[in-house]
């Protein structure tokens, strides 16, 4: 794939309408190889946000979206898979320009994947449960559940096309409506996202677009009253902050924050699988992804040939331009990420790790956010390379005597989002699995995602789950009808009959 010759400004979506920031202002995004900028960025302002919870609300409070079948919202987030699926190159060349991800991973895993995100919950929409509760005799009681109403969705910038879908589409399979605020380090492909979904044909104002900062433009849309929800993916930095910024309006949350994920590998396991899904797990997408398993927790009976295999592959990973299909790791999102991973490099050597392999910057290769793939050995759990999320593609390495020095390793962090375990041992499996503080793991596997099952974390890596019906959860509410079916007796207050205990034991107290 070949860097597009030019790229149009991204603009808001507001209204069904592309438009400017409503100041003029903009941003220059950046392109992760060069540093140069690569177009210009509406920067959004309180104004923009609300212009945009404006049509959101009145698209939510009198527009049909909400109020159409599930089988026709369906068929409109299918029309939406259908626009991704006759755009995927010109989307995968785009994400790989602004995000330097490989074009090879984001052209055969993430565009795929977010059209699926569309199909997978446009199926979700027809089949949405409800339950019964009949009372012989007395009573009809069933719930049912309703779109909860205007949505805040705040991205990240590590693979953003396909976590956009991962969030715009459950919602509006629910019948809610949002404001989508990318981030600001790769925000085109949402741009292009805004696109199919204009040409999809879907009632105004259900999907909007603001881009900006997150003082700017993501700090008012948590704060403003006419959101309900909040969904967010990032730091838990900033999800604390988020959290405080909308606790006035008491907004309902969904965050995916953190991880610090651990790989235990054992040593009855199928190591030469085990060493596959460790590099795998870690060092694509750049080392930039939040199920990341940055620590590896090695059994002392194998750490030193398992290490020297795992740092000898990791030295060869082909570092380059994303755009060449051969480049298995690019550059970093931008300068200021490049800082804060090298500083964690640094931090490991003061604190007495050892840098095996990697953690500079290329000889080759001068310009952009190239770092090459690092592995510490010679770390202990406490030393901040170790608990700390670096976000990039730096690995560290830790044996463990026995399994129980294993499981206190693995969760001796304040994360808990994945966990992966290798082992030949189906009693430890699941021993283990279920001894782990991680909201997910995976067992003699890298990280499949079943669409169907709860992603999420436990711990300081997020509230809530998204996927399958577990989203609804988030962008649904439950409504309980009651509906009687006999004449049961209703005290007669103030006609002077006297009351019977069971009449009150009936009645709801709340």
């Amino acid at each position: 794939m070949k860097t597009l010759p030019r790229v149009e400004t991204a603009r808001h979506f507001i209204n069904g309408e592309f438009t400017d920031a409503a100041g003029g202002g903009s941003f220059p995004t950046l392109n992760p190889a060069t540093n140069q900028p690569i177009t210009s960025v509406a920067a959004g302002t309180v104004e923009d946000i609300d212009r945009a919870v404006r049509a959101a609300r009145a698209a939510f409070d009198h527009g049909p979206w909400p109020r159409m079948a599930p089988a026709e919202r369906a068929r409109a987030l299918l029309r939406i898979a259908e626009g991704i699926d006759a755009r995927v190159e010109e989307i995968a060349r785009l994400e790989c320009l602004d995000t330097g991800i490989p074009c090879s991973q984001i052209r055969h895993g993430q565009i795929p994947r977010a059209a699926e995100n569309f199909r997978f919950f446009a199926q979700m929409a027809t089949t949405v449960p409800n339950e019964t509760f009949p009372v012989e005799g007395s009573f009809l009681n069933y719930t049912i559940r309703v779109p909860a109403g205007v949505a805040g969705l705040i991205t990240p910038w590590n693979t953003p096309f396909m976590l956009e879908t991962w969030k715009v589409a459950p919602c509006l399979a629910a019948g809610c409506v949002c404001i989508l605020k990318p981030a600001e380090w790769a925000p085109l492909s949402a741009h292009l996202l805004a696109q199919i979904i204009q040409e999809a044909d879907l009632p105004p104002g259900v999907f909007n677009v603001v881009h900006g900062y997150g003082e700017s433009a993501g700090a008012p849309l948590v704060a403003h009253p006419g959101v309900q929800l909040i969904s967010f993916t990032g730091e838990t930095t900033t999800g604390r902050e988020i959290m405080r910024n909308g606790a006035a309006t008491l907004k309902r949350y969904s965050m995916e924050l953190g991880g610090k994920s651990p790989v235990i590998v054992f040593a009855d396991a199928d190591l030469e699988r085990a060493l596959d899904a460790t590099i795998a797990g870690v060092f694509t997408l750049n080392g930039e992804r939040c199920t990341a398993n940055s620590r590896l927790l090695v059994d002392r009976r194998i750490a030193d040939d398992f290490t020297h295999r795992l740092i000898d592959r990791v030295a060869r990973l082909a570092v380059g331009d994303p755009m060449d299909p051969a480049t298995e790791v690019g550059p970093l999102i931008h300068p200021e990420h490049w800082d804060r991973v090298t500083g964690y490099i640094d931090a490991g050597l003061a604190e007495g790790a050892h840098l095996a392999t990697g953690g500079r910057r290329p000889a080759h290769i001068p310009q952009g956010n190239y770092l090459e793939p690092a592995v510490f050995t010679s770390v202990r759990n406490e030393m901040r390379i170790a608990q700390e999320e670096i976000f990039g593609p730096v690995l560290v390495a830790i044996p463990f005597t026995d399994e129980a020095e294993a499981l206190r390793l693995a969760n001796d962090v304040r994360y808990g989002l994945a966990a992966y375990l290798w082992t030949g041992d189906v009693s430890r499996a699941h021993r283990l699995a279920q001894a782990l503080e991680a909201g997910m793991v995976w067992t003699n596997s890298q990280n499949v995602r079943d669409l169907r099952t709860p992603f999420g974390g436990m711990k300081q890596s997020g509230i809530g789950r998204e996927g399958g019906y577990y989203s609804f959860e988030f962008y649904m509410e439950y409504k309980t009808i009651h509906v009687a079916t006999g004449t049961h007796r209703i005290p007669k207050m103030g006609k002077g009959d006297a009351p019977r205990a069971s009449d009150f034991r009936k009645l709801n107290n709340g």
